[in-house]
């Protein structure tokens, strides 16, 4: 017989474990609600509910006057199946292939998954869809396969500034230039569809539809004139072909007073409705190539010998110092060479010599020997602090994804000899938008000024006081004074002249004064091939375009000098934009011709 002892001490720890375990419960309990509670809560949410997102309108791009559209997003569909609510599922894998053209095995295998959701069909165009919606009405089919609105990307203009705008992948992710660039501004918010559903996956019945509507991404509107980026485009690519350009070539227009690029063209360029497109018959990894090569902005993202394009920033740097004046005559002589540190470095005209000359006919006659003997007078610590501030070593910080950098030997490497042949402008590398800029701020009174290419950004969802859209214009951006107003006012002079009566004659338009400098470089060290250029800025009284043209191994019957190929080019663009830009000719020079 069990004593009242045992039977007390029995009850006493069945209290206890009974006690301790209710304890445990309360922790746990406390545990789950308190700390686990949103975490489970949200995987009850993600069991009971399906999802689909919803994209938004991707932000439209215009050009400069607003007007012409050349990126939009335009209405398609998406389809996608719930497949654990399909029932006749061979049957509607077998209308799904056949409506969409595709594979019928791998769409079986989709619409035969245990999921909850999987994708058919993307960018869908509405006659598509509507045939999709008549046979599930025929078939009495109402859940399981789900119509979407999306977004698909169009751009109206095919090729134009396609190296500019460039485009998105199938996610309408930017995948190239102000598309990748403005992903941000442009891709907006996804919203989202949900249901309530049971274990199966099955809408539960008297519950909707949640809708989160989505937030369109914002616009933008560029500085490039659509009416300029073509005029650009045409001369450019008569050009090339005309003189077979090997590489293609490349057209920078910018406005020197706000830093707009007003145009940026290159060749070849591709269709941004079909970017994809190459020669099928090459081999996979040279289709790569071929596509990378089109899709690359080269005025952006690729360096070149500038040449004598260059002896601009040597005559600005002179003058600044006080070293010379621009009309001293005879303060220089050509002799066909100059001789620094025992080593002849020649003109290019060495066989039948400049002679006596001012810094204005060095520059007009593209005369070596007068701006190796200028950089030798500057030196190379204050040669080189003048490229600091023209910005030659930083990128300009322009809004293009890929910019590149200048080549320059160090300063501290640099002798007499380099620094000649840096002065009349070979044996380092830059980029076009460089030169550009650097011709932009002379012409902009000597204060540099920052290129870009968005004028100004259109909000899709922020209103301003009066309710309209908010408008948040991109204002230009300048730097230090480079070189004085008077300085500046000197090299705009002389670069007429050059264009008047030197090797730039051909880039002169009737009625209008045009400065410019003409270039001629190698491309590489003995490779046979050449760069020229010509960089000019118009009118000279009042700067309103800078343009510089660069054309890569022109093989043709012209030859490969700057006045005499691409000088031309500039001229045929030159007439068509100020034109254009209703720039009035000069009185003087209409009553004289």
């Amino acid at each position: 017989m069990i004593g009242k002892r045992t039977v007390k001490k029995r009850m006493r720890n069945a209290m206890i474990l009974s006690v301790t375990a209710l304890f445990l419960l309360i922790i746990r309990i406390a545990y789950l609600q308190f700390i686990e509670g949103g975490m489970l809560q949200n995987r009850a949410y993600i069991q009971q509910t399906s999802d689909r997102s919803v994209n938004p309108k991707r932000g439209t791009i215009y050009d400069a006057t607003g007007q012409k559209v050349l990126a939009v997003s335009s209405t398609v569909q998406t389809i996608t199946v719930n497949p654990t609510t399909i029932e006749n599922k061979e049957k509607v894998a077998q209308k799904l292939s056949e409506i969409f053209e595709l594979d019928y095995e791998t769409t079986l295998k989709k619409v035969s998954k245990r999921s909850s959701i999987e994708t058919i069909a993307k960018k869908v165009d509405n006659a598509k869809a509507n045939e999709l919606r008549l046979w599930l009405a025929e078939n009495n089919i109402t859940q399981g396969i789900n119509i979407d609105e999306d977004t698909k990307r169009y751009y109206p203009f095919n090729n134009l500034a396609s190296q500019i705008i460039g485009f998105c992948g199938s996610d309408n992710q930017g995948l190239v230039g102000i598309e990748a660039k403005y992903e941000e501004v442009l891709k907006g918010t996804k919203g989202s569809i949900s249901k309530i559903t049971d274990a199966t996956g099955s809408q539960i019945s008297d519950t909707a539809e949640e809708y989160n509507d989505p937030i369109n991404g914002d616009d933008i509107v560029l500085t490039i004139d659509a009416t300029l980026q073509g005029i650009a485009e045409k001369h450019l690519k008569e050009a090339c072909i005309d003189n077979k350009c090997t590489d293609g070539g490349n057209i920078i227009m910018m406005n020197p007073q706000t830093g707009e690029i007003l145009a940026l063209a290159g060749y070849p360029d591709f269709n941004l409705n079909d970017p994809f497109a190459v020669d099928e018959s090459l081999p996979k990894d040279e289709q790569s190539a071929q596509m990378q090569a089109l899709w690359r902005n080269k005025a952006i993202s690729d360096t070149y010998e500038p040449g004598s394009t260059f002896k601009l920033v040597t005559t600005s740097s002179a003058l600044q110092e006080g070293i010379t004046t621009p009309d001293k005559e005879g303060e220089f002589c050509c002799v066909g060479y100059i001789e620094v540190a025992g080593v002849k470095m020649k003109c290019w005209r060495y066989y039948r010599p400049h002679g006596s000359e001012s810094l204005r006919q060095a520059l007009m006659n593209s005369c070596n020997p007068v701006f190796i003997g200028l950089g030798q007078k500057l030196g190379v610590h204050t040669y080189y602090s003048y490229l600091r501030k023209f910005g030659f070593f930083n990128t300009t910080g322009i809004d293009l994804p890929g910019e590149a950098s200048s080549i320059f030997l160090k300063e501290e490497k640099v002798g007499p000899v380099e620094l000649g042949t840096i002065a009349f402008g070979q044996r380092f590398e830059v980029t076009p938008i460089q030169m550009a800029t650097m011709l932009s701020t002379i012409a902009n009174k000597g204060v540099y000024i920052k290129p870009h290419v968005v004028k100004r950004i259109i909000s899709s969802s922020e209103k301003d006081e009066n309710g309209n859209p908010k408008v948040t214009e991109i204002e230009p951006t300048t730097g230090e004074q480079v070189i004085s107003e008077e300085t500046a006012k000197n090299v705009l002079s002389m670069m007429q002249t050059v264009v008047a009566e030197g090797t730039g004659k051909n880039a002169g338009v009737e009625g209008f004064n045009i400065g410019g400098k003409t270039g001629t470089s190698e491309d590489g060290v003995n490779t046979g091939k050449y760069v020229t250029s010509f960089l000019g800025v118009a009118p000279i009284e009042d700067p309103q375009v800078v343009l510089l043209v660069t054309l890569y191994n022109p093989t043709g019957e012209g030859g490969h000098q700057g006045g005499g190929v691409a000088a031309p080019v500039a001229g045929k663009i030159f007439k068509e934009v100020l034109d254009y830009l209703e720039i009035p000719k000069n009185e003087t020079d209409e009553k004289q011709s």
